[in-house]
């Protein structure tokens, strides 16, 4: 199972355990420096600097002090390597030096554990404390070293730094881990973790949508597309790549948009998806799921819709066939209850 799916099961877990007894829940959103934690651990793990430094200069507006964004930047190294880690370092170094005459808090200074401190057992115990029980196994076994390194270095000497919380700490990692590939049997561990934290799972979902942002995008998300904004539900971009010969145009969906049914009279259309995971529906024909990598050919007088999953950034180019004389024809809006019949 991937993990664009893993992401998708989760959210829907998360959505249905928010509606108990008939009715849902007022939902628990993280406050703006929780959310940008989430923000720049999603743009460092993913290595996209260009987002990371906007990002970096939002947390600090939100209220994020310096050694606090330095701790969170330190603390991936374990989570996505040094390069990354190490990189994102860089540009924040890039952003406090542009950002010098503002004056932004530098905050507490990180802490030491005092000399002869048994670092395996006090790292066993913040383990203990994160997981609720001792972590043990026979990969552990296979390779003791790693079992030490985490143990005394990350869950002693990082952790024992302080600046951030226990619940800091896990927003940082389930939002860098929420975005590579290949980490779905540590992210389920520590989105539990979260929980044992006291992340509430509206605010897991919100971390997993925030980590689901397109990221080192090949072609940029572009401007709001109001010019069209009365014929999508919810917010969308748009990138015009031409604008002569054959019309080409990013088109990027926030999680949960959608275009209205349409029909593309006498010339069809070519989507090819970039990022992210969305959907494509004929009428009278089942949802089609999209990911990076598909391709979907629209003929001329199909009545269909196309936009994200309800969890997800999704982006695709939009190519418009050449006809003398086409047209598109916007009909009724897709449906919430259509919708969210989708996963």
């Amino acid at each position: 199972m991937n993990l664009r799916r893993i992401l998708s099961v989760t959210l829907l877990l998360l959505a249905i355990n928010l509606c108990t007894g008939g009715f849902c829940m007022s939902k628990e959103a993280l406050n703006k420096k929780e959310a940008s934690i989430a923000k720049i651990s999603s743009y460092t793990a993913a290595g996209d600097i260009k987002s990371l430094e906007r990002e970096l200069n939002t947390g600090l507006d939100n209220g994020l002090t310096v050694n606090e964004i330095k701790e969170i930047l330190v603390q991936l190294y374990a989570y996505c390597g040094f390069p990354r880690s190490l990189n994102g370092l860089s540009a924040f170094m890039k952003v406090t030096e542009e950002r010098k005459d503002k004056n932004d808090k530098t905050g507490e200074e990180g802490k030491v554990l005092p000399s002869g401190t048994d670092k395996f057992a006090y790292g066993d115990k913040i383990q203990v404390e994160l997981t609720g029980d001792h972590v043990t196994g026979k990969l552990f076994e296979f390779a003791p070293a790693i079992d030490q390194y985490l143990k005394e270095h990350l869950f002693a000497d990082i952790f024992a730094r302080g600046v951030l919380t226990h619940k800091e700490r896990e927003i940082a990692t389930i939002s860098a881990l929420a975005s590579m590939k290949g980490t779905e049997s540590q992210l389920n561990s520590h989105i539990q973790m979260g929980k044992n934290t006291g992340l509430k799972d509206d605010q897991i979902a919100e971390i997993l949508e925030i980590a689901s942002a397109p990221k080192n995008e090949m072609f940029a998300t572009g401007e709001a597309n109001t010019a069209y904004a009365k014929y999508f539900v919810g917010q969308s971009y748009l990138n015009p790549l031409t604008t002569e010969g054959v019309k080409i145009a990013n088109v990027t969906f926030e999680p949960g948009c959608r275009n209205d049914w349409h029909i593309h009279h006498k010339g069809g259309q070519i989507l090819i998806v970039v990022q992210g995971r969305g959907y494509y529906q004929e009428w009278g024909k089942p949802a089609q799921e999209l990911k990076a990598g598909d391709v979907v050919n629209i003929s001329p007088e199909v009545k269909h819709w196309h936009g994200a999953a309800p969890n997800s950034w999704f982006s695709h180019l939009a190519v418009e066939v050449p006809s003398e004389g086409g047209t598109t024809e916007w009909l009724e809006k897709v449906s919430d209850k259509e919708y969210n019949q989708l996963k």
